[in-house]
């Protein structure tokens, strides 16, 4: 894609609602499961993630306007670093020395990754991590219980 593109509103339409649609599709795997942060926040942070993106790539300025590929960067710096602090907020340590949300705040990250790939386009990218991040958060913790049933050692569950 030629950095200094302007994107009509089809695309930004289609940017920030494919960002929105697979940051809920990965926020519901939460929600079902009652982790702290749900379908709302982590369709809002994709969405967030694709605004910054689009408004810090330039591609929706008139055109004539040239982009500078170091401004995009650190949009996406900050934006990766602001997802961190907000990650860290849903990861709860108790006195028993369990450690819980770990799960909740990667997705929290990854969502944000899938709302900066939405925001530039990168369709292919969008589509293969969304499949892989849903087999992670369906299918790997039926396979951490067979190999925990297999080698008799007990899945660490938080305490009620």
């Amino acid at each position: 894609m030629d950095p200094n593109e302007v994107v009509g509103w089809k695309e930004v339409i289609l940017r920030l609602g494919a960002a929105t649609l697979v940051g809920a599709l990965v926020g519901l795997n939460r929600e079902l499961r009652g982790k702290p942060a749900g379908l709302r926040t982590i369709a809002l942070v994709a969405l967030g993630s694709a605004l910054f993106t689009l408004a810090g790539s330039g591609t929706v300025l008139d055109a004539g306007h040239s982009v500078n590929p170091d401004a995009v960067s650190r949009v996406i710096q900050g934006i990766v670093t602001g997802i961190g602090f907000l990650g860290a907020g849903v990861i709860i340590h108790d006195v028993r020395q369990h450690v819980r949300g770990l799960t909740t705040a990667a997705t929290i990250w990854l969502s944000s990754g899938l709302g900066i790939a939405c925001g530039v386009g990168a369709w292919k990218p969008v589509l293969v991590a969304t499949v892989l991040t849903m087999v992670v958060l369906a299918l790997l913790p039926r396979v951490e219980d067979l190999l925990h049933q297999h080698f008799s050692v007990p899945p660490e569950k938080p305490p009620n």
